[in-house]
C-alpha cells in the first residue's frame, strides 16, 4: 500500500500543492535569476521551466526520482526548445561532473531527500567556482510555538507526502554545508496554515 502510494498519489499530491498560487508567486521571483549552464534538483512535473529567463539560461540539467513527474518535465522541455539533459536519479549521488554548473536550482525540494547534508556537498561539487545556488524551500519556523506544531505532525505528513519534511534548517543549512548565503526572503505563506506554511529564498555562493 505505501508503495502504491509514493508511486502514484503522492507525486500527484505534490505537483498539485507546489502549483499553489502563492507559491507560483514565490517562483516567479526566485528562478528567473537563474543563468547559463543549470542544473535544477527535483525538476519533475518541469513546474519551473515557464519561469526561467531563456534569455539567460544555455542548458538545462536536471533530476528527479520519480518517473511520473519526469515524463510531465521532459515533455514541457521538448515544447520549449531548451537544450536538455533531464535523468532520473537523487541529489546524493548527481550524476554529473563536478564543476559544472554556473547556477543550481532548488525549490521545494530538500524537504525531502534522504540526506541533507549529502545532497547540500553534491550541490557544492557540481557547481563551478563561484557558481551559485539558488534556493526556494519550506522547512523550519522561526517561531517556538509553530516549531512544537511542525514536531507534532512531521511523521504522518512525511509519510503522506513522499518524504517531505517541515522540520528542515534552510538558509542555516546552507551555511553548514560552507556556502555563504544571500538570505533574500523568508515568510509563513498567506492563506496557509503556519507549521506548513514558513518558507525561505535566497542566493548561496559556493
Amino acid at each position: 500500500m505505501a508503495n502504491w502510494w509514493d508511486r502514484h498519489v503522492a507525486p500527484r499530491m505534490i505537483r498539485l500543492c507546489c502549483a499553489q498560487p502563492q507559491v507560483m508567486k514565490a517562483r516567479s521571483h526566485v528562478v528567473p535569476l537563474a543563468q547559463g549552464r543549470v542544473f535544477e534538483l527535483g525538476c519533475g512535473g518541469g513546474i519551473n521551466l515557464d519561469f526561467y529567463d531563456l534569455a539567460k539560461v544555455t542548458h538545462l540539467s536536471g533530476i528527479d526520482p520519480t518517473p511520473l513527474l519526469l515524463e510531465d518535465s521532459r515533455r514541457k522541455v521538448a515544447e520549449r526548445g531548451i537544450a536538455s539533459d533531464i535523468r532520473e536519479g537523487v541529489g546524493e549521488d548527481i550524476p554529473f561532473a563536478s564543476d559544472s554548473f554556473d547556477t543550481v536550482v532548488t525549490t521545494f525540494t530538500l524537504c525531502s531527500v534522504a540526506e541533507p547534508e549529502r545532497v547540500l556537498a553534491e550541490l557544492k561539487r557540481v557547481l563551478k567556482p563561484g557558481g551559485t545556488a539558488i534556493f526556494l524551500e519550506h522547512g523550519r519556523a522561526p517561531d517556538e510555538g509553530v516549531r512544537r506544531w511542525q514536531n507534532r505532525i512531521d511523521p504522518i505528513w512525511s509519510r503522506l507526502s513522499g518524504g517531505c519534511h517541515l522540520t528542515r534548517p534552510i538558509a542555516d543549512a546552507y551555511e553548514g554545508a560552507g556556502f555563504a548565503t544571500n538570505r533574500m526572503g523568508s515568510r509563513y505563506m498567506p492563506g496557509t496554515p503556519r507549521p506548513v506554511g514558513w518558507i525561505e529564498w535566497g542566493v548561496a555562493t559556493s
